[in-house]
């Protein structure tokens, strides 16, 4: 089966709004954030209107019905991702709380002096920031990754790179900047071969494509509910359950104890130990919609679709010319993003003057600065893509570029 993008376009409020300008809406920054259907507007709405009360503590009805609302999003959000249990399931902030919750509590418990802690040279700042602090404060080593030519993972080094004193390993499934997607099979195999664990930053990949956590064996799997369909400010974190076990709490506060004494206090059993605090209710609740909405429509279909939009993409962009391409040619190792420079011209003028014709990308570093400087590029212009984009879409981008190299032609004739 396959998708209708010109169908579920009316199911997203904000693709049938005019700008302030006057021109309509074409929505490139997916990489960023999602848009969001009616059905999870909706959903947030309600929860406010008509059933807001904390969770976990309430014995009367309201308090019942938003903790039974939010822990069915725990089992969905399970089911959906086949994970291990739905106590696997931990609810954050978003990617980068989790990265930092699996950091400071398993990181903290079991990273010492003179150990190593394993990433790439293209992590998001999330999945790069939180490992040098860990890294400094315990007198751990970090290593890297490198990159091929082709923006995939060079894994000639790496039974060098992950080693006796790795004990994590922490790398993208898709790269935000390229779209670039790693098969972590090697790397996963490898690491567990020296008692090292794993944590994949899924922040791109989870939106876009299938995902089984069983089969993958990773032991923390992070992502956001925004980049999904879903809300703002709600994260997950899948661990295995006999990691998530082990863990001691990060934050501490309400909801997590078990008993609390004025000098002491014993910890709550999973997910509540890691979940301190009154939670973005409203947000898990919208999120069990966008799950429905992503299972309708079919994580297979959404890959086979940005795939395509991918393809026309890179091939109008190719006839354009002037433009510098990054990331594989091999369409199957490649998901919804497409990065690119202009010669002569930097990103923050080409998505300045795209602004002026409604046409929303992401330009700059992409919070991946230590690959921009290995390029020697201040930053690149980002296309995103999901569902709801069209081809229509794609021609009104080259159309634009067409549009800056003008301006600039004649700036330059000046």
């Amino acid at each position: 089966m396959s998708l209708d993008p010109y169908l579920l376009r009316e199911d997203f409020p904000i693709l049938s709004e005019k700008l302030p300008n006057g021109k309509s809406l074409v929505y490139l920054d997916n990489g960023a954030s999602s848009q969001k259907p009616k059905s999870v507007i909706e959903a947030t709405n309600a929860y406010y209107t008509k059933e807001n009360a904390n969770i976990h503590r309430g014995v009367y009805y309201l308090s019942q019905h938003a903790t039974e609302l939010y822990e069915k999003t725990r089992i969905k959000t399970s089911h959906f991702f086949q994970a291990q249990c739905a106590k696997a399931i931990i609810f954050t902030k978003g990617t980068t709380d989790s990265i930092n919750l699996v950091a400071q509590s398993y990181g903290r418990t079991n990273v010492f002096e003179g150990d190593e802690i394993v990433l790439s040279v293209q992590e998001h700042h999330s999945n790069l920031v939180p490992w040098q602090m860990l890294a400094l404060e315990k007198k751990a080593n970090l290593r890297f990754i490198p990159i091929l030519e082709d923006t995939t993972y060079d894994l000639s080094e790496l039974d060098q790179i992950i080693n006796k004193r790795t004990k994590i390993v922490a790398v993208s499934q898709m790269s935000n900047v390229t779209g670039t997607i790693h098969d972590l099979t090697r790397i996963i195999d490898r690491a567990h071969s020296v008692g090292a664990k794993v944590l994949v930053d899924g922040a791109q990949s989870a939106s876009h494509m299938p995902i089984h956590l069983v089969n993958m064996d990773v032991d923390f799997y992070a992502f956001s509910a925004h980049k999904m369909l879903g809300p703002t400010g709600v994260g997950v974190l899948f661990g295995k359950e006999e990691i998530l076990e082990a863990m001691p709490p990060w934050i501490g506060g309400g909801d997590m104890i078990e008993s609390v004494e004025l000098e002491f206090s014993t910890y709550a059993n999973l997910p509540a130990k890691l979940e301190a605090g009154t939670p973005n209710i409203a947000g898990v609740i919208g999120f069990s919609h966008a799950l429905d909405y992503l299972q309708k429509v079919g994580m297979e279909n959404i890959k086979n679709h940005e795939q395509m939009l991918v393809g026309y993409a890179l091939e109008k962009l190719n006839r354009l010319g002037g433009i510098q391409l990054y990331g594989t040619e091999d369409l199957d190792k490649r998901g919804a993003v497409v990065s690119f420079t202009m010669e002569g011209i930097h990103p923050h003028d080409v998505g300045s003057i795209l602004d002026e014709e409604g046409i929303a990308i992401r330009v700059g570093h992409h919070c991946c600065q230590p690959l921009m400087k290995q390029w020697k590029i201040p930053g690149t212009c980002r296309a995103s893509f999901y569902l709801y984009n069209t081809k229509e879409d794609v021609d009104l981008l080259v159309d634009g570029l067409k549009k800056v190299k003008s301006i600039f032609s004649r700036v330059v004739r000046k």
